[in-house]
């Protein structure tokens, strides 16, 4: 009976695991065309304006779930975008509108709705 617990509690920790959120890409990018990212960005001009994040996350299992981009200058919460995620292999986007005066280092964090760090992009604002 021990042995059977063991392999139920086994099987139930890898099955949850394996249908956790992963994000596969993400990327800093100008642009987006035919939804993907037309370049990838580590230092970006301050007088350009506006970036984006694009990301790309695997794993879904429920109807629908969401993952949050959140924007960071220098240490500080700039923006906190939720994005659906509606199947499980999807992309989505956000974007920020980066003010010349916000030269500096940045960073977006992907995190699901737990608060779970998915992935880090850093980039810097010249």
């Amino acid at each position: 009976m021990k042995r059977f617990l063991l392999i139920m509690m086994l099987l139930l920790v890898g099955a949850s695991s394996a249908f956790a959120l992963t994000v596969t890409e993400a990327v800093i990018t100008t642009q987006i065309s035919n939804r993907e990212p037309v370049d990838n960005v580590e230092v970006y001009p301050a007088q350009m304006g506006k970036l984006y994040c694009f990301t790309r996350v695997e794993g879904a299992t429920a109807e629908e779930t969401a993952v949050e981009h959140v924007w960071s200058y220098e240490g500080r919460e700039m923006a906190r975008v939720t994005l659906p995620v509606r199947s499980a292999r999807w992309r989505t986007y956000s974007s920020k509108k980066i003010l010349p005066e916000w030269k500096g280092n940045w960073q977006v964090k992907v995190v699901d709705l737990a608060g779970n760090e998915l992935a880090r992009v850093p980039f810097k604002v010249e």
